[in-house]
């Protein structure tokens, strides 16, 4: 696993564009405001792209290539066409699946069911139905936190509707098997919820 997975606190900006078929975000170094990851989909298809200037936007797949600042992967999140309900698959480095996110029906703000790639549960995401505020649980513990809202170091630079910030809690394990997926889950939640 890459070392920066080890940080506790992620500043997730989304790229803005007019006519943007494809979702891109820089990840970003909260003490200094440093690019420390890349979030690209790199090989959208005619289709897919033509699709996502629908209503139907939601429904188109995607696979989003998490990257270090020298373009290594470190993760990839990808989902196929969806109808109702979205499985989103987490691969690391080699393409191995580490994770799904299990999207469930009929839940006040969102939430995904994380399983491990033998489909063990491991945890849960859970929004919030009042603003867009993410919680994973486990055993019912707060893992990690996803939100709109920052005010450390930084919150100047993260301003627009379209940044986010994961904080980790001191109490998940560096190298923790969990810690790529929690990565991962700002890219399903704006794929799937914010799309």
């Amino acid at each position: 696993m890459n070392s920066i997975l080890n940080r506790n606190i992620y500043l997730i900006k989304e790229h803005i564009g007019m006519f943007k078929a494809s979702n891109n975000f820089d990840v970003f170094n909260p003490d200094n405001g440093s690019l420390i990851m890349t979030c690209r989909e790199p090989n959208l298809g005619f289709f897919t792209k033509l699709f996502r200037f629908t209503d139907y936007k939601r429904m188109t797949p995607f696979n989003v290539v998490i990257s270090d600042t020298q373009g290594k992967k470190i993760i990839s999140v990808k989902r196929g066409t969806t109808i109702l309900r979205s499985d989103v698959e987490i691969f690391d480095e080699s393409d191995k699946l580490i994770g799904v996110f299990k999207q469930k029906f009929f839940s006040f703000g969102g939430k995904f069911e994380i399983h491990d790639a033998n489909d063990k549960h491991l945890c849960t995401l859970q929004g919030k139905w009042t603003g867009w505020d993410f919680k994973f649980i486990k055993d019912n513990r707060e893992l990690a936190h996803v939100s709109k809202k920052w005010s450390g170091i930084g919150k100047e630079f993260f301003t627009s509707a379209d940044n986010y910030v994961l904080e980790i809690y001191n109490h998940v394990p560096q190298d923790d098997n969990l810690r790529p997926l929690i990565v991962a889950s700002v890219m399903c939640i704006d794929m799937v919820f914010k799309e």
